[in-house]
């Protein structure tokens, strides 16, 4: 009976909470100093990077923005995707600033009834990537000190999301396809998409209603929220994973790791990256360009890594989706097969992309 209620979920989260304030006490100089490391990162990286993104994305659905390039390229996005057009928006603001923006758009169109939770669930799957400044500035040359690994890294970092958001149609199939209510009245009018996607712009434009102040107000305020949010999450897992460095955890699923790796003919310190990566994007992909075992693994370990995103990231989306219906082993799936994906991708594009 005791051992059935120690394997519950609430009752393993909270073990796992114990565990970790212990640790705290333990190691209480190493937890401050992960802690500002976290915050360094944050303020640093995520804030000017995220912050503007998320104003932005809240004017232009404010304004109708999204509506027009929905209403444009619905007959793109229904048939490869199963998707509303609306999400065009998504995928190009997810691919172009990264995660967790993807997340927090579907978030934003899903409270605005303008997808419906299969769709919503398609959309996080395949836009939660990893930006191209990220991939190109602190992968390739940062980390790997090579710009000429940033077109195979790219390729197979996208191609695997474009992959799976292909897949990803196929998820609840039974599910319909939203259609906001100013789309449904463009419908039977015989004028150009052109005209139509006009229309549909000021059709939200006038149910929002606000004016440029107050929606300018409402953009900055929820940014805000969101990033001390994001903040948080970052400065927890920084501790997170130092506290279970010092605790020797990470070795032990280092070392089992690294026997199947050893089984492959893989390096040992690719598995420690791979392990740095399940919990943290950053701390994983700058262990991979550091390994020094060969260019090919290197860059398929790292680009494994940008796909599955990390647990950091995936605490991220889930608290943006916590006010939807939207569940989290679709989209842990998807970062799953993402990762598998890309790295046989960047085998496979390597002769031709690679330098």
């Amino acid at each position: 009976m005791l051992l059935r209620t120690l394997t519950r979920p609430a009752s393993l989260t909270g073990l796992c909470a114990l565990f970790i304030a212990l640790l705290m006490a333990v190691f209480p100089a190493q937890t401050l100093e992960s802690s500002l490391r976290g915050l360094s990162i944050w303020w640093q990286v995520l804030f000017p990077a995220l912050f503007p993104f998320f104003v932005i994305s809240e004017l232009l659905l404010g304004f109708g923005i999204v509506h027009f390039f929905g209403k444009l390229l619905d007959p793109l996005m229904r048939p490869l995707f199963r998707l509303p057009g609306i999400g065009s928006f998504v995928v190009t603001m997810g691919y172009v600033s990264g995660y967790p923006v993807g997340a927090r758009l579907t978030a934003q169109l899903w409270e605005q009834g303008l997808v419906n939770r299969a769709e919503g669930e398609r959309l996080v799957a395949f836009t939660t990537t990893s930006d191209p400044i990220f991939l190109i500035g602190a992968v390739s040359v940062g980390f790997f000190h090579n710009a000429a690994l940033a077109p195979v890294i790219a390729a197979a970092h996208y191609g695997g999301a474009f992959i799976i958001g292909l897949l990803m149609r196929f998820h609840d199939r039974q599910a319909p396809i939203t259609e906001s209510p100013v789309h449904r009245r463009a419908h039977h009018r015989r004028t150009s998409r052109l005209v139509e996607a006009t229309k549909a712009m000021h059709g939200a434009r006038l149910l929002d209603g606000r004016t440029l102040g107050k929606l300018l107000q409402d953009s900055i305020q929820s940014a805000l929220r969101l990033m001390i949010v994001v903040g948080g999450l970052v400065v927890f897992f920084s501790v997170v994973m130092e506290l279970l460095t010092r605790a020797g955890v990470v070795e032990v699923l280092a070392e089992g790791l690294r026997l199947l790796f050893g089984a492959i003919g893989l390096h040992d310190k690719l598995a420690d990256a791979s392990i740095f990566g399940l919990f943290e994007v950053t701390l994983g992909a700058r262990a991979a360009g550091e390994a020094g075992t060969g260019l090919m693994h290197q860059t398929a370990i790292a680009v494994w890594i940008l796909s599955w995103g990390g647990l950091s990231v995936h605490a991220q989306v889930l608290s943006l989706l916590s006010r939807t219906d939207l569940r989290y082993l679709p989209l842990m799936f998807a970062r799953l097969a993402h990762g598998f994906i890309s790295v046989v991708l960047v085998y496979m594009l390597w002769g031709w992309l690679a330098p």
